[in-house]
C-alpha cells in the first residue's frame, strides 16, 4: 500500500506515529546500511534540488525487508509530507539493498527540507522553479574553457583561476612524418593546414574529428530542437545566455560554441588534389601497416596531437612538443559529413555563407568516404588516443541521413535504405542501436529524422524513425525499473565514459517526450540527471561545482590541482567520465579491479583517466539534457503539442 500526506497537512510527529500504527510498520526495527563512503548519508538523492511539479525520488540504503515510513520535514520542524517506501531489494549494479522513496507530491517551493526514514536523514534539499538554469549554462561554458588557439579570459570564465594564455596559436601543421610507435614509416605530405582553434578533446590537448563530430552534432541538435519550438530567443537561449566572447552577435551561444569547433573540423579536410599516406583495409593494431599514398581530396584527417604525450599538469602555452596532422580516416570523414550537413541547415538564414561552406565540405567529404570506405585508425601513434572504429555502417547511415535532411536529394535516401526499391519502408536504422557514443551513432539518424517533421521526409521513413526512437526510449524505461537506484541504465553499461552514455540515453528519452508528451520520458531524464548529481552508490556528484561531494580532480592537463595545487580544480559544469568496470586501464582503476561493484568503480583522482577524465563528447549530452530540463521546467510546450 502507499500512504502519502498532502503537502499542506502539516502532519507533525503525532500524525506520523498514527500513520505508522495504522500500517503496522515498525520504524524502530529498521537500520540504515553502514556507510561505504565517508560522510555519505544512507538516503541518496540529487545534490542540486527538485522542481515543484516534477518527479522526485530518493533511495534508502537499508537491509530492512519491509516498507518503512518516511517523512519530509520543513525547516520549522513540521512534517509536510509522509509516505511508505517501496522495497526494491538487492541492486545488481551497486551491491546495495535499497528502498525507493517517491516524494513527488512535494510541490511547494522552499529550502531546507529534510527527508527522514529508517532513523536517518538525507541531505537538506530545496524545491525551486528551475534548478537546471545555471547548470545548463555551466555545462556549455565548459567548451569555451577548453578552446585552444585563443586566450581564456576571466570575464568569460566562472572565475579568474580558469583564465589562461592561448597556447597553440598559429597552428599551421603538416602531416606526421617519420616512424610511429610501431616502427611504421610515414612519408608526410606536401601541404599544411591552418588548424588553429577548436576545443581540447579531453584530458590532453589533442583534437579528434570523430569526437568532435558527435559533440558538434549534439549542440547543433539542441538548437534544432529550439528552432522547432519557437526559436532560441523564445526559450531562453538567445544571444548572451552564456558568457562567451561572441555575445552581441545576435546568434544563440550554443551555435557560437559549436561553430568554434566546426571551423576547426572544416580545416582538417584534405585539400582538393592533395596526396596523403593512409593505411587502407583492415589491418592490425599491433603489426606493421601497409601504407599507401592516395589522392586524399575531401577526406578528413582523423586527429592532430603531439609526437609524444605531454606531462600533466601543463599549460597549453607551455607545450613545446611538435604537433602533426595524423592520417585521414573514413570515420573522421563521415563525422565531418554529418556535422557539416547539419550545420548547413541550422545556419541557413543565420549566416548563409557559412551554411554554404558547410554543405560544400559535407558533400565533398561524403563522396570521398565512398571512394575510400576502408581507411581505419589504429593505435600506432604516441601522444594521443587512437579513436579507432572498424564498423562504419552506422557512420555511413548518419552521414546520408543528415545530407538527405539538408538537401532532399534522392541519392542520400537510397543510401539510407536497405532496399532501394522501397526506401520509405526499409530505413537503415533500427532499435538495436540502443546506446549512443562516439563509435556508435546508429540512433542519430532516427533522432534527426523523427524530429524534423512529416513535411521534410517521406512518411514511411518518418514513422520508422519515430518508432525506433520510442522503442529505444521504452527499453531505457525498462532498464530504469530494473535498476535499484531508479535511473535508466544497466549493469553492462559501466564502461569508459559511462556518464556520457547515460546522458545520451537522456537525449533519446527527451526526444521521446517531445514526440509524445508522455511525462514518463521526461521523468526518466530527471532520473538520469539525479544519478549524475549524487543519487548513486557513492553519493557522488559527477558534475564539478554541484553538490557537497562534487568531482574536483579530473584527469586534465590544465585543471590539474590534484597533481599540483598551483593549477585550478575542475570548473563548475565539467562532467567526469564516471564509473567504469569494463576497461580499468589506469593505475587507480587497476587497483580497484575485483573490489568494486560496477556502479562504485570510480575515484576522484587525476591519475584515473579511465574513470575521471573529462571530454567534449560527455559534456555535450549533459548540456543537452540540462538545457532540455531548463526549457521544459516552466511548462514550455513539447514538440508534440
Amino acid at each position: 500500500m502507499s500512504l502519502v500526506c498532502s503537502i499542506h497537512c502539516r502532519a507533525g510527529t503525532a500524525a506520523l506515529l498514527t500513520a505508522l500504527a495504522t500500517t503496522g510498520i515498525s520504524a524502530e526495527t529498521c537500520e540504515p546500511a553502514a556507510a561505504t563512503v565517508d560522510g555519505a548519508p544512507a538516503i541518496r538523492m540529487s545534490h542540486l534540488g527538485f522542481e515543484p511539479d516534477a518527479s522526485k525520488t530518493a533511495i534508502l540504503r537499508t537491509g530492512h525487508s519491509e516498507p518503512v515510513m518516511w517523512s519530509v520535514v520543513a525547516p520549522d520542524g513540521s512534517t509536510v509530507l509522509h509516505g511508505e517506501s517501496l522495497v526494491f531489494g538487492a541492486d545488481d549494479s551497486s551491491g546495495d539493498h535499497v528502498h525507493r522513496i517517491d516524494f513527488g507530491a512535494l510541490d511547494t517551493a522552499g529550502q531546507g527540507y529534510v527527508l527522514e526514514a529508517c532513523g536517518t536523514t538525507g541531505r537538506p534539499f530545496e524545491v525551486v522553479d528551475n534548478p537546471y538554469a545555471q547548470l545548463s549554462v555551466d555545462t556549455l561554458t565548459y567548451f569555451y574553457l577548453n578552446r585552444l588557439g585563443t586566450p581564456i579570459e576571466a570575464e568569460h570564465a566562472p572565475g579568474p583561476q580558469w583564465a589562461r594564455a592561448a597556447g597553440f596559436e598559429n597552428s599551421e601543421l603538416t602531416c606526421f612524418h617519420g616512424e610511429d610507435r610501431l616502427g611504421n614509416h610515414w612519408p608526410g605530405c606536401g601541404y599544411t593546414r591552418d588548424v588553429t582553434g577548436g576545443w581540447a578533446d579531453a584530458g590532453d590537448y589533442g583534437q579528434y574529428v570523430v569526437n568532435g563530430g558527435i559533440s558538434v552534432w549534439t549542440l547543433q541538435n539542441f538548437v534544432e530542437r529550439l528552432d522547432r519550438l519557437g526559436g532560441p530567443d523564445a526559450l531562453g537561449w538567445g544571444d548572451g545566455r552564456a558568457p562567451l566572447p561572441e555575445n552581441g552577435n545576435g546568434i544563440t551561444d550554443i551555435l557560437d560554441e559549436a561553430r568554434w569547433h566546426l571551423e576547426w573540423m572544416l580545416a582538417m579536410q584534405v585539400p582538393e588534389g592533395a596526396e596523403v599516406a593512409v593505411a587502407k583495409g583492415r589491418q592490425s593494431d599491433e603489426a606493421a601497416l601497409d601504407i599507401t599514398v592516395i589522392d586524399g581530396s575531401g577526406l578528413a584527417h582523423h586527429k592532430m596531437h603531439e609526437r609524444a604525450w605531454l606531462p600533466l599538469p601543463i599549460l597549453p602555452s607551455d607545450a613545446d612538443e611538435q604537433r602533426f596532422l595524423q592520417p585521414p580516416s573514413t570515420a573522421a570523414t563521415l563525422n565531418l559529413t554529418a556535422a557539416a550537413a547539419q550545420c548547413a541547415r541550422v545556419w541557413r538564414s543565420r549566416d548563409d555563407d557559412f551554411a554554404a561552406r558547410c554543405l560544400d565540405a559535407a558533400e565533398r567529404a561524403y563522396d570521398a568516404a565512398h571512394r575510400h570506405p576502408d581507411i581505419f585508425a589504429y593505435n600506432n601513434f604516441d601522444g594521443g588516443g587512437s579513436y579507432g572504429d572498424n564498423d562504419l555502417a552506422d557512420e555511413f547511415d548518419w552521414a546520408a541521413a543528415e545530407l538527405f535532411l539538408t538537401t532532399g536529394e534522392e541519392r542520400y535516401l537510397d543510401d539510407l535504405a536497405r532496399d532501394a526499391d522501397q526506401p520509405e519502408e526499409a530505413p537503415a536504422f533500427t532499435a538495436e542501436h540502443a546506446d549512443i557514443a562516439w563509435p556508435s551513432v546508429g540512433l542519430l539518424p532516427a533522432l534527426s529524422i523523427a524530429t524534423l517533421g512529416p513535411d521534410t521526409v517521406p512518411s514511411g521513413l518518418g514513422i520508422a524513425a519515430r518508432n525506433t526512437v520510442l522503442a529505444a526510449a521504452d527499453k531505457y524505461l525498462s532498464d530504469r525499473e530494473r535498476e535499484g537506484y531508479a535511473f535508466p541504465f544497466e549493469r553492462s553499461q559501466y564502461v569508459w565514459g559511462s556518464n556520457g552514455n547515460l546522458a545520451n540515453r537522456g537525449i533519446v528519452l527527451a526526444t521521446a517526450y517531445d514526440l509524445t508528451g508522455d511525462a514518463r520520458y521526461r521523468n526518466a531524464v530527471v532520473d538520469a540527471m539525479d544519478y549524475l548529481l549524487g543519487r548513486n552508490a557513492l553519493d557522488q556528484s559527477y558534475i564539478a561545482g554541484y553538490g557537497e561531494r562534487s568531482m574536483r580532480y579530473p584527469h586534465h592537463r590544465f585543471w590539474g590541482a590534484g597533481a599540483d595545487p598551483e593549477y585550478p580544480e575542475a570548473p563548475p559544469g565539467a562532467v567526469s567520465g564516471g564509473a567504469n568496470a569494463s576497461n580499468m586501464a589506469d593505475p587507480v582503476a587497476r587497483e580497484m579491479r575485483g573490489t568494486c561493484e560496477p556502479q562504485a568503480c570510480w575515484a576522484d583522482d587525476y591519475r584515473a583517466y579511465a574513470l575521471n577524465e573529462v571530454a567534449i563528447n560527455w559534456n555535450a549530452p549533459v548540456f543537452w539534457i540540462a538545457a532540455f530540463l531548463d526549457t521544459t521546467a516552466t511548462g514550455q510546450a513539447s514538440a508534440s503539442d
